[in-house]
C-alpha cells in the first residue's frame, strides 16, 4: 500500500504481538534492565541516548524540584483525594493543573525568554546590555520578570545556587546560564534591591546550554512534581489531612454579603 507524505506518523513507540518497539529500541531487550529511568526519560522524549551531562542535569533537576512543601498544586491534591479517595489518577491530575505561569510551568517562560536574549547576543550585542534592556522594559511594563522572586527563599534560593554550582563544576555553563547571571545582575541594579532568582532560571538555562529545546523544559517540573504528588496523596491515604486543609480554609476566609462586600 502507497503511504503519501501527509500520513500521521508518530516515532516514539509501537505494541506488536511479540514485543514493543520504543524509539527503535527493543523494549525487553535493549531497555529495560539496561537504562534508568531518566536516560530512558530522555530517549522518549528526545529520541537519543543522553550523554553523560544531559543525564547528571536530568537526575539533578528533577530532584531540585519535585518537592517543595505544602504548595498549591499539593494541596490541591490532597483535597481531591479527600473528596474523591478512589481517584488517585483524578488528584494526580488536580495537582498538575496547577502547573501553569506561576508555578512550575515559570521555567518554560525562562527558556523562551533566555532564547530571545540569546539571539540579540548572536546578532551582536553584549550579554549584560541585552539582560539590562530586558529587565528595564519588564520593569516600566509592571510585570513580573519570569525566574526572580520568591515568598520564601530570599535573598537566595538555595536550589538555584547549586544547580549554578554543578553547571561550573562540571563545565556545561554556556551562554545561558550566563545571561541567567547577567539578568541576576541587571534585576538588582533596576529594581533597585536584591531579588531572588528562583530555580526555574537555572532549570532552563541549564537545559538549554545542555542542548534542550525550550519546548521540552516545562517536561521536567511537570514530571518531578508528579513524584511529589504520588509521595502526598500515599500519606493522605495513610494520614489524611486533606479535609483539615478544608476546614482551615473556611476559617481563614471571611464570609461577607455583597452588600456588605460592596459597602466596605
Amino acid at each position: 500500500m502507497h503511504i503519501g507524505s501527509g500520513t500521521p506518523v508518530t516515532h516514539i513507540s509501537q505494541a506488536y504481538t511479540d514485543r514493543v518497539e520504543v524509539r527503535g529500541r527493543d523494549l525487553c531487550g535493549q531497555l529495560m534492565g539496561r537504562v534508568s529511568f531518566t536516560e530512558y526519560f530522555h530517549l522518549l522524549l528526545t529520541g537519543e541516548e543522553p550523554t553523560d551531562d544531559q543525564r547528571f542535569f536530568l537526575d539533578l533537576l528533577l530532584v531540585a524540584i519535585a518537592e517543595h512543601g505544602m504548595m498549591p498544586t499539593n494541596v490541591a491534591a490532597r483535597m481531591t483525594l479527600a473528596a474523591a479517595p478512589e481517584s488517585l489518577q483524578g488528584a494526580v491530575a488536580a495537582g498538575i493543573l496547577g502547573a501553569g505561569p506561576v508555578l512550575l510551568g515559570t521555567s518554560e517562560r525562562c527558556a523562551r525568554l533566555l532564547e530571545q536574549a540569546q539571539r540579540e547576543v548572536e546578532s551582536g550585542q553584549q550579554p549584560n546590555a541585552v539582560a539590562e534592556k530586558i529587565a528595564r522594559s519588564v520593569r516600566d511594563s509592571g510585570e513580573r520578570l519570569p525566574g526572580f522572586g520568591h515568598p520564601v527563599h530570599r535573598p537566595v534560593d538555595p536550589r538555584a545556587e547549586r544547580i549554578l554550582e554543578l553547571a561550573d563544576a562540571r563545565a556545561v555553563s554556556g551562554p545561558h546560564v550566563l545571561l541567567a547571571r547577567c539578568l541576576a545582575e541587571a534585576v538588582g541594579s533596576i529594581w533597585g534591591k536584591p531579588l531572588t532568582m528562583n530555580v526555574s532560571m537555572p532549570i532552563a538555562a541549564a537545559m538549554l546550554d545542555l542542548g534542550f529545546s525550550s519546548s521540552v523544559v516545562k517536561a521536567v517540573p511537570i514530571l518531578a512534581r508528579t513524584a511529589g504528588l504520588l509521595a502526598h496523596l500515599a500519606e493522605e491515604q495513610e494520614h489524611p489531612i486533606g479535609f483539615a486543609m478544608a476546614a482551615g480554609a473556611e476559617e481563614a476566609v471571611e464570609y461577607r454579603r455583597d452588600r456588605e462586600a460592596r459597602e466596605q
